[in-house]
């Protein structure tokens, strides 16, 4: 029998996403709606990260951080809305089987690192709030490259655990995921074996990759609320507040609904809800994540509108320069008066002319 499974597996060469509805006039409305989040998620990771790379007064640890989470956040809604996207207005909705196993892979990757980012951002909080003598001493570029290097190695790692215990199980059929995109809570419906080892592994595995970080988290939060209260201006402490709270509501609403997702038995999951919990943390919350940090955040503010101000400056000074020839042109072929010396020369040629007897 087990056998018969294994030829069965090898027969399954992709899978059929069925997405959200399968009424054409819902799809488009969704099909606008999620490109007009996607758009914006583009545009405002990427601004954001420009206006890091451009702005010397952006070039701080906390900052850094920030751009790194921009670029992840981007990467992790192109893994799955473009493809959601072409699936909501064409009637083929299939994916590869290596095409299914490495969207997986690649979002599973992005999604650990970014949950190990957010651990290195609250450290970073935490030193610049309770060590703020030694916050250039202790943050330093190379500390910052490591934690991100780290962060990296452990989404490689994992998510490489995760997608082969997931993807070595026999699939025979039948093989529609009833998801929009290949997500393995999703994907281990299908199979057809006993998954109750996948799901001890992704528990195991999601205490590790979201609890612990989470839990690096509301310790430096502690004390970081700690020294916010020893602080006695109420000003001091609501710029101190201000700092985290960014922080304390992005981490929230990625790191609340993965382990919802990840760390419950796979019986008592609900693919409607599955779907809701994906899209909050995969497209809303990387859509949100540049309204969050640029609307509070002065330090974002300032250098978009110092960015406005300097292409403005530029489009003045290009308009200036093409129009500077033609004037040039124009003063070449007109008749300039003559100065004096040249006057007294022409007259005398001209009195000269007129002794000459012809």
């Amino acid at each position: 029998m087990q056998n018969r499974d294994r030829r069965n597996h090898s027969s399954v060469t992709e899978f059929i996403l069925l997405g959200f509805s399968r009424n054409p006039k819902t799809n488009w409305i969704l099909f606008f709606l999620f490109l007009f989040l996607y758009l914006f998620t583009v545009l405002g990771n990427g601004l954001i990260v420009t206006l890091i790379r451009i702005d010397a007064r952006l070039h701080t640890p906390m900052y850094f951080f920030l751009s790194i989470l921009s670029l992840l956040d981007l990467s992790y809604a192109t893994t799955t809305v473009p493809q959601m996207l072409v699936h909501l207005v064409s009637k083929k909705t299939t994916i590869s089987y290596i095409g299914c196993v490495v969207q997986m892979y690649v979002f599973l990757t992005l999604g650990i690192t970014e949950t190990w980012i957010f651990a290195a951002m609250a450290y970073d909080r935490y030193v610049a709030i309770c060590y703020p003598l030694h916050y250039g001493v202790q943050m330093s570029q190379t500390l910052c490259i490591l934690l991100v290097v780290s962060s990296a190695f452990c989404g490689l790692t994992c998510a490489l655990v995760y997608t082969v215990f997931a993807m070595t199980l026999p699939y025979c059929g039948p093989n529609e995921i009833n998801h929009f995109f290949c997500e393995i809570p999703a994907v281990l419906k299908l199979a057809c074996a006993d998954t109750s080892l996948n799901d001890q592994v992704d528990f195991i595995l999601g205490f590790i990759l979201l609890l612990i970080p989470l839990s690096l988290i509301l310790a430096s939060y502690v004390r970081i609320f700690t020294a916010i209260l020893r602080i006695r201006s109420t000003q001091g402490r609501i710029k101190a507040f201000s700092t985290c709270a960014s922080h304390i509501t992005v981490v929230t609403m990625f790191c609340i609904p993965c382990m919802i997702m990840y760390m419950r038995p796979g019986s008592e999951a609900s693919p409607e809800d599955d779907k809701k919990l994906a899209l909050f943390y995969n497209v809303i919350s990387a859509f949100l994540n540049p309204i969050i940090y640029s609307l509070r955040n002065k330090d974002v503010k300032r250098a978009f509108l110092k960015l406005i101000r300097r292409k403005q400056v530029s489009t003045k000074q290009i308009i200036i320069e093409r129009s500077i020839p033609i004037k040039t042109e124009v003063f070449r072929d007109a008749k300039l008066p003559l100065s004096r010396k040249e006057h007294d020369y022409s007259f005398e040629i001209n009195f000269q002319k007129f002794k000459t007897p012809k």
